[in-house]
């Protein structure tokens, strides 16, 4: 009976620990870019907890049978796009200045990862939340005057629907589509973020006939991850 009180008693004792334990809260802008970007999003998480641990910075973990880094990305990047200014939250079960997580992550990225920016986040803060994605993706000036009368004659057919395989209701471009335009030599895409499915990139560039270009090599590249206030 002792040994079943005493083996209580530590359990009880490290459950409270782990409630009380510290934790700091992070936020980390980086960029994804050059062949990195066709890693997937799951490789990307572990590369993110490699580094973590390489660099000696003990992440806070989840609770249960499973326990998984806190760790979390508001908006993954679809397969072959980079991201030129990605975010991700990170939880610590230590207290370390934002310059040092920084300086310790940098020495340990691989080429195609760049940490931007490390800020502590406030207790009042709560999750990362977007708000709008902007994308660009480069044209070929032999055919910017053809993709620009693209552009105009498909704006003026707005609201328009597409198919998705895989689901049943078409998606109106229109609901998330917040700006569509050619700009020193590039599409530039604004996507708000919406309660229903949104309209994808890739999409956009089929919608426009210029998902050849992809294949012939020029990628997608994702600009800017904006949150909500």
């Amino acid at each position: 009976m002792r040994s079943c009180g005493k083996q209580f008693l530590s359990s009880y004792l490290s459950r409270v620990f782990s409630m009380t334990r510290i934790r700091q809260r992070v936020r980390i802008h980086f960029q994804k870019v050059g062949d990195l970007r066709w890693i997937s999003h799951r490789d990307l998480v572990r590369v993110f907890e490699r580094i973590f641990r390489r660099a000696g910075l003990k992440l806070s973990m989840s609770e249960g049978f499973h326990p998984k880094a806190r760790m979390s990305f508001p908006s993954a990047l679809a397969l072959g796009i980079a991201g030129q200014d990605e975010v991700m939250d990170v939880e610590l079960a230590e207290n370390e200045a934002t310059e040092v997580i920084a300086q310790k992550l940098d020495a340990l990225t691989p080429p195609g990862l760049i940490i931007d920016e490390v800020r502590k986040l406030d207790a009042s803060e709560g999750k990362a939340r977007v708000e709008r994605l902007v994308y660009q993706f480069p044209v070929p000036e032999s055919r910017r005057d053809e993709v620009a009368d693209r552009i105009d004659e498909f704006l003026s057919r707005l609201p328009y629907s597409i198919k998705r395989e895989g689901r049943k209701e078409p998606i109106d471009v229109g609901d998330s589509l917040e700006q569509l335009l050619l700009e020193d030599g590039f599409v530039r895409v604004v996507l708000r973020t919406t309660p229903t499915a949104a309209v994808r990139p890739r999409e956009i560039l089929m919608l426009l006939g210029l998902d050849d270009l992809e294949a012939a090599g020029h990628w997608i590249s994702r600009t800017a991850v904006e949150l909500a206030p």
